[in-house]
């Protein structure tokens, strides 16, 4: 069985290579332009938790299932990032986004409670994330490995991570990481995935 800690690294960095840049890092940047970074990043981090636990629960359930048919649905899975990871490389609206936010400065927002910012940073996250390859990465490694708290562990701590360098460093970063590149590595590792399950599954 594999440690503890290898399924936290496993986890950790199958989803910050995923999020790290994508459109997460692109809506965290957007709001801490426009608000106050605390209670951006309270809500970036309760929003990861909540879909973290989501995916986790998912995953869970499917680890319940028949050997063969496990395999089946975490290949699946991991098919359906790959596509969404090379459709973004191949759409560029990442980029299109990080152009936009990167290029046209701080605007000021409205001076809105710490609650108020809380609520719209958790509802804008949690909408970004929602269906995402990282939540579809988290609910496919727990099926495999079925280990939850690891991974729920490392994917939460990747995705607050990604929110935190958005906050401090992400419009370097978005001006000089090629997203695309990144997009299709992380489609070649996800398909990869995919294709290790799907021999796990025929093989039974």
């Amino acid at each position: 069985m594999t440690s503890f800690l290898a399924v936290f690294a496993i986890a950790f960095a199958a989803v910050l290579l995923v999020e790290l840049p994508d459109k997460t890092m692109v809506a965290t940047l957007v709001l801490s332009t426009r608000y106050r970074r605390r209670p951006v990043l309270a809500g970036a981090g309760a929003a990861f938790a909540v879909q973290c636990v989501v995916a986790v629960t998912a995953g869970g359930l499917l680890h319940l299932l028949p050997h063969r048919i496990l395999e089946a649905a975490v290949a699946l899975l991991f098919a359906v990032g790959a596509v969404l990871l090379f459709r973004e490389s191949v759409t560029g609206a990442d980029e299109e986004a990080a152009a936009e936010v990167g290029l046209t400065g701080t605007p000021a927002g409205p001076e809105l409670s710490d609650r108020r910012i809380f609520g719209i940073s958790f509802g804008v996250l949690f909408a970004a994330e929602w269906g995402d390859a990282s939540q579809l990465a988290t609910a496919g490694l727990v099926a495999r490995y079925g280990q939850p708290v690891a991974i729920g562990l490392g994917a939460f701590l990747a995705l607050v991570g990604v929110a935190a360098v958005a906050v401090l460093i992400g419009k370097v970063i978005l001006r000089r990481v090629p997203l695309q590149l990144v997009h299709r590595v992380a489609a070649v590792l996800f398909a990869v995935f995919a294709v290790l399950a799907g021999v796990a599954a025929v093989r039974g």
